[in-house]
């Protein structure tokens, strides 16, 4: 996996000729403890948002107020030398704002395109589910293909680009439920969870009197997020890797107890990230733990349950994805 010049992606960036796996491990690294200075203890939240940002994917992150959802995505957002952009989803939040606008200029007498919040290399989606389905749409043609068309006319994100979104699943007054499209443009959905009880006294102490936030400084440009991205793509992926993938995928599709399964847009998000996964664990290649691990992260907000399936337990996604994983044959390699 060593990088030459020459070496391209499919997303045209061009790695960094002096990118290793002791470099990778050193950069992916240094994000980590810089976001770890702001959230304590929650090391598997901090490592999903990282798959998420070198897959190319964007994070939804579920859960009750308090727990430290924006703050990790604000964490994120200055660890890294990159345009920031926070837009608070609100009911009178129009699709204008978020894409932005054809404006009319009387000196030019012509119209200018005024940009939205949405053009920046990480957007902060707070409490998305706030505004109304229209307004969220406004964020799936660039959460899908990295550009929003406006008047008819296409205008190009800057990359890398990330959404990173918030929303609270029980406060139901004045929310509005993510549609399934913009639910499969996820790559993940994880929660923080409350902190332990050393994490929430270490929290009293800290930030009596001062705002973590204020300490972070960016610990790596937009090129090297790019060279990180880059690596993580060449990893390898098996043959069998990526039919056991497809049998995951597909074993969703079949599953009694599921009303609608995974789409292929998740098979390739899935593998995406077992990726990134597989070089933050210092390997250049995809194991079938790397796609279970991530499996529950991928999957979960993409399906729908039977109707009935409540009857068999309180959280019928979780036992549906846990019957998935037992039942689907694990591939073995072949020998020597």
């Amino acid at each position: 996996m060593e990088a030459t010049p020459s070496m391209t992606t499919s997303t045209g960036y061009a790695p960094h000729t002096a990118m290793n796996a002791e470099v990778f491990a050193a950069q992916t690294g240094a994000i980590l403890a810089s976001i770890a200075e702001v959230i304590d203890g929650k090391a598997d939240a901090l490592r999903s948002a990282l798959v998420c940002l070198l897959a190319e994917g964007h994070l939804l992150i579920e859960d009750v107020p308090g727990v430290g959802k924006t703050m990790l995505a604000r964490a994120l957002a200055a660890s890294i030398d990159a345009s920031v952009r926070r837009i608070q989803f609100t009911p009178d939040l129009l699709p204008g704002d978020v894409t932005g606008v054809s404006v009319f200029n009387p000196v030019a007498r012509e119209f200018e395109f005024k940009r939205g919040a949405i053009f920046a290399n990480l957007v902060i989606a707070d409490e998305i589910n706030r505004s109304s389905p229209k307004t969220q749409s406004a964020l799936l043609e660039a959460m899908e293909e990295g550009q929003v068309t406006v008047d008819g006319e296409t205008h190009y994100l800057p990359e890398p680009f990330l959404v990173v979104a918030t929303q609270n699943p029980f406060e139901m007054e004045g929310t509005y439920a993510l549609p399934e499209a913009q639910r499969d443009r996820f790559m993940m959905r994880i929660s923080m969870g409350y902190p332990d009880a050393a994490a929430e006294a270490l929290m009293l102490r800290q930030r009596d009197t001062i705002n973590p936030l204020e300490r972070i400084r960016p610990v790596l440009k937009t090129a090297d997020v790019q060279a990180l991205i880059a690596w993580a793509r060449a990893v390898h992926v098996a043959p069998v890797i990526e039919q056991y993938a497809v049998a995951l995928a597909q074993a969703t599709r079949t599953d009694a107890n599921l009303h609608l399964g995974a789409s292929p847009r998740a098979t390739l998000q899935l593998v995406r990230a077992a990726k990134v996964s597989a070089a933050l664990d210092g390997r250049d290649y995809v194991i079938p733990d790397d796609l279970t691990a991530l499996l529950p992260a991928v999957f979960a907000h993409r399906l729908i349950p039977a109707r009935g399936a409540h009857r068999a337990g309180a959280r019928p996604i979780d036992a549906a994805i846990a019957h998935i994983i037992e039942r689907t044959p694990v591939p073995v390699a072949p020998r020597a």
